[in-house]
């Protein structure tokens, strides 16, 4: 007999589409996963067909379904995480998009959003969103679009067309067309949605040219959203969770307080600061944003956004031939002694918080005829735990508190000396839990919480359970010696 009580998390990230089936326990019963591609048509363009997702979707889900051995009326709901930033434009009608979508780490606006800040709007801009004006964010890509595609803007005039972000495309086409809906994590990454009165900010449509009614609703991160035709996984399932991956992640690694930190290890590195009811505005340049929303009361986080974490290793890996499994880094970075003074700042898309320059491109410092493979590999995790110090330190700067403890997830957080080489260079301890697939947990958290699946916060912090612990041990020496090779590497990066 089967056990009721179990959700279905959709994962959809930037390179890949994952889909895991949670019991009430918060245990991962089935995954499925697969990879697509990825669109470069120019410099520092990236873009997603958002067909592919769409049909990895539904095939990973299925397949979760499937292994979990569960029939699909025990599933109790559908949460939804993703890629935030990055955008999709689709006729009403058909629910076709119009262009593939533009992703978060396109930089094809740079041009445009220096323009606006040497307008001096960004100011304004900040105190409505939270975000710099910056192509990272999903207002330019939108607008682009528009001002890009034969007849897409006298359509978004008529009410014809519907923007969104990957969460709010998947609801659409989930619930057969009768759903255009976000939460208030992935509205809040837009440029276009002010956190402070919680609604789409009219001047910001004006200032970056969005007709309003190309917007989707915004709720709460746990809600009922609408229901998964039954054609799909064969029952009609309640998609009662979104939310944008890196709120998901910090929901999902349990970080309900005021001054809980977890930092998210992917194709980028994220790190959110819980501040509580406190939008706090960041003088160091890091973002202000929904943590998340339940029962329309809000919760805020300060982030720091690295651009490369992982897609580095992955250049190592697809680029240039270094290694050829991601796992290997961690065994390279134990054969040398030291880093050989080899340092790597991984700007291949520009830099990300606290600097954020959009021109800066990757660099590698410190080479001499005694580098190695494994100095490459070891300057790629490092630069990892300087980027996160540097995330650490403009937080403090901007009145949040240093995280006593730093919780890690996502793919990077499996290598052990990379954990370790956080605890030093943050001299906090290090946790990493049972389970690293926190950004799906996150959003099968939200959606248990508005099925009844768990009936409060208190309910999902006691199914967090800690696996490795990394505690400082490097001495203070060669710690100020190592951080001040890699603040000037950066030097030399913006200032070249």
């Amino acid at each position: 007999m089967s056990q009721p009580g179990h959700v279905l998390a959709i994962d959809q990230g930037t390179t890949s589409t994952r889909s895991i089936v949670f019991d009430s326990a918060a245990r991962p019963l089935a995954t499925a996963q697969c990879e697509f591609e990825q669109h470069y048509p120019d410099l520092g363009w990236v873009e997603h067909d958002a067909e592919d997702i769409w049909r990895d979707v539904v095939a990973t889900a299925r397949e979760a379904i499937g292994k979990s051995g569960l029939a699909p009326r025990d599933i109790a709901g559908i949460g939804i995480t993703n890629q935030r930033e990055t955008v999709v434009v689709w006729e009403r009608a058909s629910g076709k998009p119009i262009h593939k979508a533009i992703v978060w780490q396109d930089r094809r606006t740079a041009r445009l959003c220096a323009d606006l800040k040497a307008d001096g709007v960004e100011a304004d801009v900040r105190a409505r969103t939270g975000l710099l004006v910056d192509p990272y964010f999903s207002a330019t890509k939108l607008a682009w679009i528009l001002d890009n595609v034969e007849g897409a803007r006298a359509a978004a005039e008529r009410g014809e067309l519907a923007f969104g972000t990957i969460d709010a495309f998947l609801l659409w086409r989930l619930t057969g067309g009768t759903v255009h809906a976000t939460d208030v994590t992935n509205a809040g990454r837009t440029l276009l949605y002010n956190i402070r009165t919680q609604d789409w900010d009219e001047e910001l449509c004006r200032l970056f040219r969005v007709p309003r009614q190309i917007l989707p609703e915004v709720h709460d991160n746990a809600h009922v959203f609408g229901h998964a035709q039954a054609d799909l996984f064969g029952a009609e399932i309640p998609i009662a969770g979104l939310a944008g991956d890196q709120q998901a992640a910090l929901f999902g690694q349990a970080c309900f307080e005021a001054g809980m930190a977890k930092s998210t290890y992917g194709t980028g590195c994220f790190m959110l600061l819980n501040t509580g009811g406190e939008a706090l505005a960041s003088d160091n340049r890091l973002l202000t944003t929904p943590a998340y929303r339940l029962d329309g009361q809000m919760t805020y986080a300060l982030e720091g956004s690295i651009f490369v974490a992982g897609a580095a290793v992955k250049w190592l890996r697809d680029g240039i031939g270094v290694i050829t499994h991601a796992r290997e880094t961690n065994d390279m970075a134990t054969q040398v002694p030291d880093n050989h003074g080899v340092y790597m700042v991984p700007a291949f898309v520009g830099l990300g918080a606290p600097h954020w320059d959009p021109d800066a491109r990757g660099a590698i410092y410190g080479l001499t005829l005694g580098a190695t493979q494994a100095h490459l590999a070891r300057a790629a995790l490092e630069a990892v735990a300087y980027q996160t110090m540097d995330l650490s330190e403009a937080m403090v700067a901007d009145g949040g508190r240093a995280p006593e403890r730093l919780r890690v997830d996502g793919g990077m957080a499996a290598n052990d000396w990379l954990c370790q080489f956080l605890a030093d260079m943050l001299q906090a301890p290090v946790e990493r839990p049972v389970h690293l697939e926190t950004t799906a947990l996150g959003a099968a958290f939200h959606a248990g919480l508005a099925t009844g699946v768990w009936s409060d916060l208190g309910a999902l912090s006691r199914t967090w359970t800690q696996g490795d612990l990394f505690e400082p041990r490097m001495g203070a020496a060669q710690r100020s010696s190592l951080i001040a090779g890699w603040h000037q590497a950066v030097r030399r990066t913006i200032f070249t």
